[in-house]
């Protein structure tokens, strides 16, 4: 799949979340002031973008920022509840320089390459339902009372209860999802009725914009958060698809950056943040921040990129917002003690380098109290792509598998279908797809215990979540070699977490 890996979500196990909070607990400040040093800087030098993550403490953080002024850093904004400051600086020095100030903790860059002028990203792989395929659809729909017109289509829904959740209660407009991602097209019939324009921003660069539309994708090739938020909350109305909870309300903010698409860390704390301070009950998050698929924490850049988003994370948790995540689309075993990856940074030149996640964080999917989320098909086996590990991954969710699971449905597409831009409806996979199933499941949860933090609402999503076995084999290719290892029994195991989660259970 694309950047959007569906998000790989990676769950935490007890032992990682003591271990990752601990590190970041007690990141280790040096006791002396920041020299002011000459600049390396030229006028041609190229500007990057930096964290600085320091004390909580207002007089540290007016100390810091001095500091940060006199390394030739420019202060982008600054979140001073999480300790967090955005930077941009053109000083090849300047992390070296920032890191030994009084009262910063970490510092790094946020990425490899220089920030540049707006532009757009590739388009990505999508699969657009035909009007030959939406007749079919909707022929066979209309067999089934209440269905909306493209619903028989949706095999996932059914595969979670959510169909019959729906007759039930379909959630509350009280509880808000936010998709943290590309944009959402709030003007698309099956969203709009459900949107709340209130709590949605463009928060790319780090700082929130609540300007009118800022929320929205930059162009129709940046469907990936309108088609999750369709699958969360798409209303039923007679039109379209139906979210798995189509009366709640969903909110857009928008973190990817205008010239390559991708989702940097100054972003990702800006949406974890606004999201806090407006009330959002719960976040999507199908991505990974970039440029580091797993960001190590022996690197200084990158741990300061882990320290600072989980700040964010945390400060959100606090406030009441449960953080759901997607695991991946890498099939890599996040409990194993090795994994290759050659795709980062992603912003620059990938080089291939071996790392251990349990040392190497993807963020925001591995973060303490995030709940992790790994994709199965039709047949609630594992998707062939999803990334999984036992005590990684919390719960499951249909996220698609068109290569070895194929429903029997009029389109016989095994992705997930949901919204597109200009009104438009297409099929696409990923745990990038099963992640707003959990999330939809978080919000009828939410939606009938409305005082439930986010530690119980996970809580109740694992002990209602349908318990799965591993398989017999994962030989799904049939060439005699297991394509994964699942381990764990039923009840808790690397490729189902807790279970696929079940909406039905949710609302009874």
């Amino acid at each position: 799949m694309s950047h959007l890996r569906s998000r790989r979500r990676l769950a935490l196990a007890v032992p990682v979340v003591l271990s990752l909070t601990a590190s970041l607990g007690f990141l280790p400040a040096t006791a002396s002031a920041a020299p002011h040093t000459e600049s390396a800087t030229t006028a041609d030098a190229p500007t990057l973008a930096y964290v600085v993550n320091t004390k909580l403490d207002r007089h540290t953080i007016a100390s810091v920022k001095k500091a940060i002024a006199k390394a030739d850093g420019s202060v982008v904004t600054t979140y001073g509840r999480i300790g967090v400051i955005v930077v941009h600086s053109s000083n090849p020095d300047f992390a070296k320089t920032i890191r030994k100030a009084r009262g910063v903790r970490s510092a790094g860059a946020t990425r490899t390459a220089p920030l540049t002028a707006a532009g757009t990203k590739e388009e990505g792989a999508v699969e657009y339902l035909t009007a030959a395929q939406a007749k079919r659809t909707e022929a066979a729909s209309a067999k089934t009372p209440e269905s909306e017109p493209l619903e028989a289509d949706q095999w996932d829904l059914r595969a979670i209860g959510a169909d019959k959740a729906a007759q039930i209660n379909p959630g509350s407009r009280k509880v808000t999802v936010a998709v943290i991602d590309t944009g959402v097209d709030d003007t698309h019939p099956d969203i709009a009725p459900n949107f709340s324009a209130s709590q949605s921003a463009n928060c790319a660069g780090g700082k929130p914009d609540t300007s009118e539309g800022a929320w929205r994708p930059y162009t129709p090739e940046d469907y990936h958060g309108t088609h999750v938020a369709g699958e969360i909350a798409a209303a039923r109305n007679g039109v379209g698809v139906a979210g798995v909870a189509p009366g709640v309300k969903v909110s857009s903010i928008n973190v990817t950056d205008r010239a390559n698409g991708l989702f940097y860390p100054e972003s990702v704390v800006c949406a974890f943040v606004f999201a806090a301070d407006h009330g959002v009950e719960i976040t999507n998050n199908s991505y990974y921040v970039d440029p580091w698929l797993y960001n190590c924490m022996d690197d200084p850049d990158q741990r300061a990129i882990v320290d600072a988003v989980n700040r964010a994370q945390l400060y959100a948790q606090k406030k009441g917002t449960l953080n759901v995540a997607a695991a991946g689309n890498s099939n890599h075993d996040l409990d194993a003690d090795a994994i290759v990856d050659d795709s980062s940074p992603d912003d620059s030149t990938p080089v291939e380098r071996t790392i251990d996640p349990h040392e190497c964080f993807d963020v925001p999917t591995q973060l303490p109290g995030v709940v992790t989320v790994s994709s199965t098909g039709v047949e609630n086996e594992k998707s062939y792509f999803s990334t999984y590990g036992k005590g990684v991954v919390d719960v499951a969710a249909p996220g698609g598998d068109a290569r070895y699971q194929i429903p029997d449905t009029p389109s016989k597409n095994g992705r997930i279908l949901s919204t597109m831009p200009n009104g438009a409806w297409g099929f696409l996979q990923g745990t990038s797809m099963a992640s707003p199933h959990a999330s939809g499941v978080a919000a009828l949860l939410k939606s009938e215990h409305p005082w439930a933090s986010p530690a119980q609402l996970q809580a109740l999503m694992k002990a209602q979540a349908d318990k799965t076995a591993c398989p017999a084999s994962y030989d799904q290719d049939g060439d005699g070699t297991q394509d994964a290892v699942c381990e764990g029994g039923k009840r808790v195991n690397g490729f189902y977490g807790h279970g696929i989660v079940n909406a039905l259970r949710a609302v009874k």
